[in-house]
């Protein structure tokens, strides 16, 4: 092989392995969530596949060439197979039952280590037919060879972030992946080699990659949507967790009965419609299905609402899926939504607000960069009234624990109520802060009761919270 056609297929081979570990992480949030622990045992896993893999291929490496080359290549259409496969394994493994971090730990070790392994076995081997190739320059080579694996990692975090899976998705982006390191098999010479036995097995991987379907109705770099009706009710879900609901009639269209159907909206603006003047200009931290602001802007017709969405995609489902919001979103001048990150956009905006509504979420967790000291002392500069936190946690949990601590700090008043417990002990907990005593609130919706938080320690941006465990 000449030299630059070996380290092109180096630098293939690392865009390919870099593209793999970022689609699994974003492929594992549907089932698991996406937070500090899941990102780091992903990413743990799959580098510990890459060094398992060198290490393996450098023995390889040593073999007489031919020999060297035939299992080159057999490692390269298995590394395609798992690929394209690994989608569809961890679907196996929760629908198994799989669950909790255990059963996160599990599922990432046995979808996307092998891969991980198979992927970096080559590398030995080209690395040595590279340097081989250039006599007397074997440092420089060497150089080289190490540069086009980092470049290799580059392009990859960039293609799968940017390009591959906010617009291909996760099933594609593997069965892509796949695809590539197949197509890698061609340029690995030595040793008996037939055609057929590469192209085969091809029309299979892609075949194969996409039986499972799309992990979800809609996907971008950020979230896994999907939008399912039943019973009277169309749902807004991100990464399976409910993210809005409307009541819809026989055709689709809104319903006239009550327009707040999840019971964590109904008990929030309980507390809003208590506490807001008439003109409220509020603020809302997470646009997700835009339950709370279409209720502001069409109870309170003097109402203003700002929500801040990360993700336009949400929008664009929630617009198009979701009759009453929908409807807002597209012609009520006094919602404006701006697609930016929530944190960013607390720390750049010069705007004041009478009230903030923190309700964003990744996956079932609240983004770290959102629940800390930090991200409250600069509201307190912005908004003048209440804040009022949505969080899914254990009663008495530390993100529950955590975020009161922090409003305990800055505010004089804090209160915090809690819905009903899940299956899994995970409940709506909100939290009310105001700087001045707010009017008692006479009932509650069904389930949300007064709760107690125990006093922790305040999260910070140095050290915060990491998610669910």
């Amino acid at each position: 092989m000449r030299f630059w056609e070996t380290v092109g297929l180096i630098l293939v081979l690392s865009a390919v392995g870099l593209t793999y570990e970022i689609a699994a992480g974003r492929v594992l949030a549907p089932f698991f969530g996406t937070s500090l622990v899941t990102w780091t045992t992903v990413i743990a896993t799959v580098l510990a596949g890459f060094s398992l893999g060198s290490a393996l291929g450098g023995l390889i490496a040593e073999r007489e060439r031919d020999v060297a080359a035939q299992i080159v290549r057999r490692a390269l259409i298995a590394t395609a197979l798992l690929m394209a496969l690994s989608p569809t394994i961890l679907s196996i493994l929760y629908g198994l039952g799989a669950r909790n971090t255990g059963g996160m730990i599990l599922s990432v070790i046995v979808a996307f280590f092998p891969a991980s392994v198979l992927v970096s076995f080559p590398s030995p081997y080209l690395a040595k037919l590279a340097v081989e190739a250039r006599p007397g320059r074997e440092g420089s080579s060497l150089g080289i060879v190490l540069a086009a694996g980092s470049l290799g990692a580059i392009v990859g975090a960039i293609l799968a972030g940017f390009v591959a899976l906010p617009l291909l998705g996760s099933a594609l982006t593997f069965a892509g992946c796949g695809a590539i390191a197949l197509l890698c098999v061609l340029f690995v010479r030595g040793g008996p080699q037939s055609i057929l036995g590469v192209i085969a097995p091809a029309g299979l991987i892609i075949a194969l990659g996409l039986t499972n379907g799309p992990v979800c109705r809609y996907e971008s770099g950020l979230s896994c949507i999907d939008v399912g009706q039943r019973n009277g009710e169309v749902r807004l879900f991100s990464d399976r967790i409910t993210q809005a609901a409307e009541r819809i009639n026989s055709n689709g269209a809104r319903s006239q009965e009550g327009a707040l159907v999840l019971r964590y909206t109904q008990m929030l603006w309980a507390r809003m419609s208590l506490d807001l003047p008439t003109d409220a200009n509020v603020l809302f931290v997470g646009g997700g299905g835009y339950t709370l602001p279409s209720q502001l802007l069409s109870m309170r017709p003097l109402a203003r609402a700002v929500a801040v969405e990360i993700d336009p995609l949400i929008t664009a489902v929630a617009k198009e899926n979701l009759p009453w919001a929908g409807s807002v979103i597209r012609n009520n001048r006094r919602l404006e939504i701006v697609h930016a990150d929530g944190r960013r956009f607390i720390n750049e905006t010069e705007r004041q607000f009478d009230a903030v509504v923190m309700d964003a979420f990744s996956s079932g967790s609240v983004p770290a960069h959102l629940v800390t000291l930090e991200t409250y002392q600069r509201l307190r500069e912005i908004v003048a009234g209440p804040v009022y936190v949505n969080l899914i946690d254990k009663p008495d949990g530390r993100l529950a624990r955590g975020t009161f601590a922090i409003l305990s700090q800055l505010y004089p008043h804090v209160s915090a109520v809690m819905g009903p417990v899940s299956a899994r002990g995970y409940a709506n907990t909100i939290l009310i802060a105001s700087p001045v005593p707010l009017p008692p609130l006479d009932g509650m919706p069904s389930e949300y009761m007064d709760t107690t938080i125990t006093p922790s320690r305040p999260f910070t941006d140095n050290r915060g919270w990491i998610g669910h465990r």
